[in-house]
């Protein structure tokens, strides 16, 4: 899976790939990382990528321009990227407007063989975007300072079903969301009691069927 992040802050994104599964995902080579700054494709000396909007109000949007060419920078170099009739490539702007993102839409992304993800900035992006993507998406009913957290939960859930990203094949099999709208049961390790606080004494009973059970019977429905 090729991750391609489109940010003004690309710092930002990289750093969170130097620790934990992520680094080791991307040092075996079962991601790949790449950032580009829209700023690159700017023509004036301050590399502005944001103006002030038609109509007036506050803040400011970002320019269609450089993104467009950030965009097709990416997209040149693969310009068809089909497997069989199958499009492998989805470019996505993270939009408070967007889908919801959900672990029903990460196994759909994780269909594909490239994630293109547009972080917007400031009041927003020119609404002009929409010719150039593919679809866009929200982590939920916030507003961010821009859409780099956004993307860099997307691709963090996408990766853990790439296999053997996780340690344990089952980890990512029987946890929440793994089946609809389920919440993974209580989980419970050692020491056995702290603080007078006990671990239930089913899962210290060895008898996997009633664990099995008890799980079961503490997952349960999200709100």
């Amino acid at each position: 899976m090729k991750f391609t992040v489109i940010t003004i802050f690309p710092q930002l994104v990289e750093d969170y790939f130097k620790e934990g599964i992520m680094s080791r995902a991307l040092k075996k080579k079962q991601i790949q990382l790449k950032t580009i700054s829209p700023r690159k494709f700017t023509k004036d000396r301050h590399q502005t990528v944001d103006d002030i909007p038609y109509g007036g109000g506050a803040g400011l949007v970002m320019k269609i321009e450089p993104l467009v060419k950030a965009i097709k920078t990416v997209t040149k170099v693969a310009p068809k990227q089909v497997r069989g009739n199958k499009i492998t490539r989805r470019i996505i702007l993270l939009d408070p407007r967007g889908k919801r993102f959900t672990q029903k839409e990460v196994k759909r992304l994780q269909r594909y063989d490239e994630l293109i993800f547009i972080c917007g900035r400031y009041e927003g992006v020119d609404e002009r975007i929409k010719y150039y993507i593919d679809e866009k998406m929200s982590v939920g009913d916030f507003v961010l300072m821009g859409g780099e957290l956004g993307a860099l939960t997307v691709m963090e859930a996408v990766a853990r079903l790439i296999p053997d990203v996780l340690h344990h094949p089952e980890s990512a099999k029987f946890e929440s969301f793994s089946e609809g709208s389920n919440l993974e049961h209580p989980q419970y390790t050692r020491p056995e009691v702290f603080e007078g606080h006990k671990v239930p004494k089913v899962l210290l009973s060895g008898h996997h069927g009633e664990i099995d059970r008890w799980r079961k019977t503490n997952s349960r429905q999200q709100n």
